[in-house]
């Protein structure tokens, strides 16, 4: 029997949600294009993510070029600590990662332990690779894609490998500009790049995604969050840091317990946990199939004080989404340190100057858009034969599929004029009028798509149309003078049955 995820991934291209990339020329890993249908979802993900991060506090956004200089992943910690433990196979020159295959093999995760201690275990184990050779010493590969600045090679230069130092690189001038007044918040969506050693699992392990990204910077002795006090007793689903090698089951804990229990490092970094959230509720992930994991301290990125990651329930395991990290003054002080400029803050009530702290609540998309995928396949049923996504409406590539009953006696003329006038009221359609009308729901619910509407010889003579609702498949008639506004309230509602 089919995987489900092999299952969702396959539907997932025959729809037009993604397409591997450069497929004619053998579709290399750790790629793919997002197609019409999946482009649409990925959008409304980032404005989702831009509503809750940046419009309703008020936050900036910027975009920052991609390609970085040698010097800056220096300063960042990256162009030393950015690589994976990789083991290659003596028979067929395959590379695999060293912590992965150990991981399979013992059950445990080897993240954070050194490469010799890594090689120890594969030769005390006797791993072999999947085509039964033995394995090189593990080496450390970093993951960065390099380049160079112009015609020469004395310019080195990479791809970044992620969103966050663009916005450190122009925290001084933004923060000149915004009155130089702490908290300054600065966020950003855009591609970042990692060179993996061995991608798999489609759009869980990428080489090339996106990232949504926060840098919030603040004042240390001033660790409160505006607002906090009221969803301080809001319940998140947290996993607690491992005791050694014991995993420890997921509680419910409010956000002011999970401070008090040092798993979150101040109101700042919970109310970004918060957020996430709500955001995660809002795209469609299922509320009971998601928690936020508490890094035990061995396990911290080397710019971090504390850090917990959002973790999907999927077909394939957990997969981590999202991570919130408390990453101090280390990016604006190393940057100090490398470029010789003044990045500091001064704060005029205290009459010093301060390099300020930074809590980061760094979401992919691409991951997530994976878990979605998961989360609101439908199989067949005797109702409906065929299967489907129950997205939000507000995520769905298409609020309204439009249809035509007939392509003749002036049907089709009526309904592109409703197509027009939805669409100048920014509300997406999908037109067909190709097919039974059957087949035309069933094509739209395969993508998603939440409400349809039909016009038939009524709609001639009374002006209005039958609305299909997606999930359950009732229907109602609207006057087509109402349509724009009865969509929108449905949106709002959320509203995909009667």
């Amino acid at each position: 029997m089919q995987k489900l995820s092999e299952r969702v991934i396959e539907i997932a291209i025959q729809r037009g949600f993604i397409l591997p990339s450069a497929e004619i020329y053998g579709s290399p890993a750790g790629f793919y294009d997002y197609g019409p249908v999946g482009s649409a979802i990925k959008r409304k993900m980032q404005n989702l993510w831009r509503e809750i991060f940046i419009t309703k506090p008020g936050f900036l956004e910027i975009e920052g070029t991609t390609i970085l200089p040698h010097e800056v992943l220096v300063a960042s910690g990256h162009a030393s600590n950015f690589s994976d433990p990789v083991v290659i196979c003596k028979k067929t020159q395959k590379q695999y990662r060293a912590d992965h295959l150990l991981q399979e093999h013992t059950g445990k995760s080897w993240e954070g332990k050194s490469a010799k201690e890594m090689d120890s275990a594969i030769k005390e184990l006797k791993i072999k690779s999947q085509d039964g050779g033995e394995f090189s010493e593990v080496k450390t590969f970093n993951l960065m894609f390099a380049t160079y600045l112009g015609a020469g090679t004395d310019k080195p230069a990479y791809l970044r490998p992620e969103t966050a130092q663009c916005i450190f690189l122009d925290f001084k001038r933004i923060f000149t500009q915004n009155g130089s007044k702490l908290p300054l918040a600065i966020g950003q969506v855009g591609k970042s790049y990692r060179n993996e050693i061995s991608p798999r699992k489609g759009l869980v392990r990428m080489r090339e995604f996106t990232q949504m990204e926060l840098e919030y910077f603040f004042d240390p002795s001033q660790p409160d969050m505006e607002g906090f006090e009221k969803i301080a007793d809001k319940t998140l689903r947290f996993k607690p840091p491992a005791e050694g090698d014991t995993e420890l089951e997921v509680e419910d804990v409010t956000l002011q317990e999970s401070i008090e229990r040092g798993w979150v490092a101040n109101q700042i970094m919970a109310t970004f946990l918060y957020w996430q959230d709500v955001y995660y509720k809002k795209m469609g992930i299922d509320s009971n199939r998601y928690h936020f994991a508490v890094l035990p301290k061995d396990a911290l990125p080397h710019y971090s004080k504390s850090n917990v990651d959002l973790e999907v329930e999927t077909s394939i395991g957990n997969i981590e989404t999202a991570g919130t990290a408390y990453r101090t003054d280390f990016d604006l002080k190393n940057h100090q340190e490398h470029s010789k400029q003044d990045l500091t803050a001064f704060l005029p009530e205290r009459k010093e100057k301060i390099i300020p702290h930074v809590i980061e609540p760094s979401l992919g998309a691409d991951r997530p858009f994976y878990a979605l995928l998961e989360h609101c396949f439908r199989e067949k049923t005797p109702e409906k034969d065929w299967e489907w996504f129950a997205f939000p409406p507000s995520i769905a590539p298409y609020t309204v599929g439009i249809f035509p009953l007939m392509k003749k006696d002036g049907l089709p003329e009526i309904a592109e004029k409703i197509v027009e006038e939805l669409r100048e009221n920014g509300i997406e359609c999908f037109y067909s009028q190709s097919g039974t009308i059957g087949k035309r729901y069933a094509r739209a619910d395969e993508i998603g798509v939440p409400y349809c509407l039909t016009i038939d010889y009524d709609s001639k003579e009374k002006g209005d149309v039958t609305l299909r609702f997606r999930n359950d498949g009732a229907q109602i008639r609207i006057a087509i003078g109402d349509l724009a506004k009865e969509i929108r309230k449905f949106v709002k509602e959320d509203r995909t049955s009667q």
